[in-house]
C-alpha cells in the first residue's frame, strides 16, 4: 500500500528506526509510493451524517363496518 502523505511516511520511517516494522515492510511501501509528490498531511473524511427523511404521515386504515 502506497503512502498517503510525507506525515505518514515520516512516521513509518520513525517506527522503523524504533524496531516496531520490518526494513522489508517499509522498503514495500516505499517502492510501491515511487517518487510520487505527497501533501504533507492528508485531510480526514467528515464522518457522513445520517440524512433523515421527513417525517412520514400516518396513513389512516379505514376499516370496513359490517352489518351486524
Amino acid at each position: 500500500m502506497p503512502f498517503k502523505s510525507q506525515a505518514q511516511r515520516r512516521k513509518f520511517a520513525q517506527r522503523l528506526v524504533a524496531g516496531e516494522i520490518s526494513p522489508e515492510t517499509f522498503e514495500e511501501w516505499n517502492r510501491e509510493t515511487g517518487s510520487k509528490r505527497l501533501p504533507d498531511h492528508v485531510n480526514r473524511n467528515a464522518k457522513s451524517t445520517r440524512k433523515t427523511s421527513p417525517a412520514r404521515k400516518r396513513k389512516t386504515v379505514s376499516r370496513k363496518r359490517t352489518k351486524r
